[in-house]
């Protein structure tokens, strides 16, 4: 193995070092160090070859303002407790960075309101594009980055602005599924917690569920809001069940909250689920499959809707594409042992 030659902060090793070293062009090792460039496999090794030995990192930033490309996609995120949230952002920076991209991952915890602030910052970062995953965008700054040619993606959340693309599970068609397979079930009194108010996540699974009752002449039985946390959870389920005529199923707007709503049933109110009390939720999380859980829920594919984030990301970005897109995609409902289990219902 070759010795590597010492540089400092005084030595900065440069593209042409490597370039002299390695007997090739400095475009070439541009060319090497450039995701997705044409370049031989024979330069490559020998170009890869002399910058181990230099000590050589391509300077991406510089790059950047030459090129007017970052290959750099900021992502706005809310809600890491909801286990459906880590998964999806590691695949979703896997496959950016099969695609040559990396992500700058920034944190809000404002996901009730649209994140104008923390976008104003990121795009100071010269990025290339923009992922915001359970969180909005003000019609004003849509437009903004509209005009600067910056493509935005909504994660699992949509809004009603036309020139915003956006991927999300179809959530209409969940809560419909949901009340179908309860009224199977022979519940009579459905309830529903609600998520935040605001998400359109939460808008289009209670739209579902209303949906799927009112085709059999039926309503929700009784409602509660959660807030997609677990203490608005168990706030809620303790509201609909000290109440009269409490419910005999309760579909909940996600799975964090639907664990917090059993272990409120079965610890503190001393119900049994499903026996007494059938619980649904949505998203399929790992944990609904503990068997402390055992969680009935509809699925959210991260894997689906990654694929598809980026799809759209990536042809906005390359501009094969200009009109903004919109992506629901359906979800089975996971049979578990939270719910009971019509008869005869397809397995």
């Amino acid at each position: 193995m070759g010795r590597r030659e010492p540089t400092g902060p005084a030595s900065r090793v440069t593209a042409a070092d490597v370039a002299r070293r390695a007997g090739v062009s400095a475009s070439a090792v541009s060319r090497v160090f450039t995701p997705g460039a044409s370049v031989s496999k024979g330069t490559s090794d020998k170009v890869r070859k002399a910058a181990e030995a230099l000590g050589y990192r391509p300077n991406i930033l510089a790059r950047a303002m030459i090129t007017g490309k970052s290959r750099i996609i900021g992502l706005v995120v809310a809600h890491l407790d909801n286990q459906f949230y880590p998964e999806a952002l590691e695949r979703l920076s896997t496959a950016l960075q099969a695609h040559g991209y990396h992500i700058l991952v920034f944190m809000t915890a404002q996901a009730e309101a649209p994140v104008d602030e923390v976008l104003r910052g990121i795009m100071d970062y010269q990025i290339d594009g923009l992922v915001l995953a359970s969180v909005s965008i003000s019609s004003d700054l849509a437009e903004r980055c509209r005009a600067l040619g910056l493509p935005v993606v909504l994660f699992n959340r949509s809004q009603d602005d036309a020139r915003v693309s956006a991927v999300t599970s179809d959530n209409v068609s969940g809560g419909r599924r949901v009340a179908e397979f309860l009224i199977a079930g022979g519940h009579r009194r459905i309830a529903y917690i609600a998520g935040w108010e605001g998400a359109s996540t939460q808008r289009d699974r209670e739209l579902g569920l209303t949906v799927g009752l009112m085709a059999h002449n039926r309503e929700i039985h009784a409602r509660a809001v959660g807030g997609f946390t677990t203490e608005g959870a168990a706030a809620a389920t303790h509201a609909l069940f000290g109440a009269d005529n409490p419910p005999d199923a309760v579909f909940v707007a996600n799975d964090i909250m639907a664990f917090a709503v059993i272990d409120t049933l079965r610890f503190a109110l001393g119900l049994s689920v499903p026996d007494d009390v059938s619980v649904v939720g949505y998203d399929d999380v790992p944990a609904a499959a503990w068997p402390a859980y055992a969680l009935t829920t509809v699925r959210q594919s991260a894997e689906a809707m990654v694929a598809e984030t980026v799809t759209t990301l990536i042809e906005e970005i390359e501009a094969t594409r200009s009109a903004p897109r919109r992506v629901a995609i359906d979800g089975p409902l996971i049979l578990r042992g939270s719910a009971r289990i019509p008869e005869g219902w397809p397995q």
